[in-house]
């Protein structure tokens, strides 16, 4: 078939994770030329920049400290998720580990496994923030216990472990930052993706404890929560009062209440990025999938009031990861489209000028060949809407034509989570697909995010299968479609959306040409017993408990229904998986095997929930295009 290869659109760049450096003249960014996000800076927009870090592993986000040429950056080995952080000297280019030893994992065989280095080594350790005079730096680990999250502070110059335990925690406890005067650090505990709970410790009292600032009952989100710029009072995007979706509200920390800042006007406010010095901010909502920014300053009188600037022109339609500059004047952030691919650009605050400042290449693909998805609505079994996005190759219309012998195959891509969502964003992946003629369908079905919490609770526990009966009901519209074969429809998912693709498979094995699981989920018991411990009772919120819905889980778990499976199956999975262990692939694998399905898999001995490496990339899309090309 003409058209680039599988190798060239992997090698489509992507920009973003922006900081600005303590002085703004300087911006860092990841980037993944060399098969992996490393880090690079700039000094000025379109300038060359300058790769910081050399490693085969990925590194996961870096930080400029407020006052010094340094940055901390995370990075895991082999996609186990157990982040360490580290110190890069932007002057010298020396790099120190500040959690574990740099020989600790090597070490760890031969050493108790209560020893702290080699405890260290297999902990995950969760950013936190610099104070604002770069002195310090605040982070959670499970160093502990790896069931649950404690919370520390580090001197800038200690390594290993000498970072002070300010708190220990009983779940998953996370850092939303410093207070404005560096004595107080804000909490986060997570019950579930729709439940979290906010707290203060205060780091100069005698024995810090967390003072409750959000007590409630049922199911109530508080998430990207910030510090007013005088100390009293946070910034947060909340369902509080029993309202669907996310909207911005202030916090007073002496009264315990709410008022409403901005309202998401029936989407959800995504999060707000706030400087606590001036006021200055930047909000999003996510509307459709699509982001709308709000760009403005808070009055220094009145926390709920606030002027507001003119919105910055983006191209693309999603961004996010917002930087300020140290005098708040400009701020950094990626955004991304169908056929934009992920870039940084710099913002004037007051006036919305915008100026890209990486350029990200398309591996010689030029731009106008990518094809741009439609937002279409298909009604399921019970008379819901499900959202999704539909991409046709080049010269086809998404309503138009007629049916013909030469229908397109279609691949339906299901997200994972199963509270994420589907955006419009760039995709080589898709990109290449369509270009080799496939048309690609990218449902949200009940259970995602992006459209309230009422949405998004419609699969939990005994109602998993309905998210199921929405996919069959998504593969009813396309067979419908003139532009689709209708025996040529592929299931293709990651994550929980590999569980979806084999309960698909299991539950409508006559809607299917092929399946593609990618780090899927089998058994959810197996899974539930074998996840990481930090991740069980977050996941046991959403799929059901071990000890309550244990018949339940079998009964609705695809190794336990595999008899009913026919379409073709192709397994990828990551050897060093602590989300979804390694061993959900191998038993669907061996069961599917058994009732004589053609069935392939490709395990990767350095990856982990996901593919990170780009050799590996290419291998296992490789190795899917080929799949598809023989069963499809």
């Amino acid at each position: 078939m003409d058209g680039y290869e599988i190798e060239r659109y992997l090698n489509i760049r992507s920009a973003y994770g922006t900081s600005f450096g303590p002085d703004g003249d300087r911006l860092s960014f990841l980037m993944n030329t060399t098969g992996t996000a490393q880090i690079w800076t700039l000094e000025d927009a379109q300038s060359w920049p300058e790769q910081r870090t050399f490693y085969d592993e990925q590194v996961s986000f870096a930080s400029w400290s407020p006052e010094r040429p340094e940055l901390i950056f995370g990075m895991d080995e082999g996609g186990n998720e157990r982040t360490q952080l580290f110190k890069l000297d932007a002057e010298t280019g020396e790099i120190v580990n500040l959690t574990a030893k740099p020989d600790a994992k090597q070490r760890c065989g031969s050493q108790s496994r209560n020893e702290p280095r080699a405890r260290i080594a297999r902990a995950k350790h969760r950013w936190g923030g610099w104070s604002h005079d770069g002195e310090r730096f605040a982070f959670a680990s499970n160093r502990r216990d790896e069931s649950v999250f404690d919370l520390y502070v580090q001197q800038r110059e200690e390594t290993g472990d000498d970072a002070t335990l300010v708190y220990e925690g009983d779940g998953w406890l996370s850092l939303a930052g410093w207070s404005p005067d560096d004595s107080r650090l804000l909490v986060s505990q997570a019950y579930s993706n729709f439940d979290q709970d906010l707290y203060v410790l205060d780091l100069e009292a005698d024995e810090p404890d967390l003072e409750h600032l959000t007590p409630h009952e049922g199911d109530v989100r508080y998430q990207s929560a910030s510090w007013a710029p005088d100390g009293e009072g946070i910034y947060l995007a909340t369902d509080e009062g029993s309202a669907d979706t996310l909207y911005l509200a202030y916090l007073d920390l002496e009264s315990g209440e709410f008022e409403i800042v901005a309202d998401g006007n029936g989407w959800n406010v995504g999060g707000i990025a706030l400087d606590d010095e001036t006021g200055r901010f930047v909000f999003s909502r996510n509307v459709e999938g699509y982001t709308e920014l709000t760009v403005g300053e808070f009055d220094d009188d009145d926390p709920t009031a606030f002027e507001t600037f003119p919105e910055p022109d983006l191209p693309g339609g999603i961004s996010g990861g917002v930087s300020f500059d140290p005098d708040t004047e400009r701020f950094a952030l990626s955004t991304t489209g169908d056929t934009v691919n992920t870039n940084v650009f710099v913002v004037d605050l007051e006036t919305g000028e915008t100026e890209r400042w990486t350029s990200a290449p398309t591996a010689g693909i030029p731009r106008k060949t990518f094809d741009e998805s439609e937002l279409v609505r298909v009604e399921s079994f019970d008379g819901l809407e499900v959202p999704g996005f539909f991409t046709l190759p080049d010269g086809h219309e998404a309503g138009d034509g007629e049916a013909s012998d030469d229908g397109l195959p279609v691949i339906v891509d299901i997200h994972g989570g199963p509270e994420s969502q589907r955006r419009p964003s760039f995709s080589s992946v898709k990109q290449y697909f369509t270009d080799r003629g496939y048309a690609y369908f990218e449902p949200n079905v009940r259970g995602s995010a992006g459209y309230g919490a009422d949405y998004a609770a419609l699969d939990d526990v005994e109602k998993r299968m309905d998210s199921v009966a929405d996919i069959e009901a998504c593969v009813e519209w396309l067979q419908d479609h003139p532009a689709v074969d209708p025996d040529k429809i592929v299931a293709k998912g990651g994550s929980y959306g590999g569980f979806m693709v084999l309960a698909a498979l299991t539950e409508y094995p006559d809607l299917w040409a092929a399946g593609i699981d990618i780090v899927g989920i089998a058994n959810f018991v197996t899974f539930l017993e074998n996840t990481g411990d930090w991740r069980r009772e977050l996941r046991e919120a959403e799929y059901g408990s071990l000890a309550e819905d244990r018949e339940f889980l079998e009964e609705i778990s695809p190794t336990n229904n595999i008899e009913q499976i026919e379409a073709p199956l192709f397994v990828l999975h990551g050897e060093n998986d602590p989300r979804v262990p390694v061993g959900e692939a191998e038993q669907i694998v061996e069961k599917a095997e058994s009732q004589g399905v053609p069935v392939r898999k490709l395990i990767f001995d350095d990856e982990g929930h996901g593919f990170s490496k780009l050799e590996n990339r290419i291998e296992a899309y490789s190795a899917i295009a080929e799949f598809l090309d023989e069963h499809v």
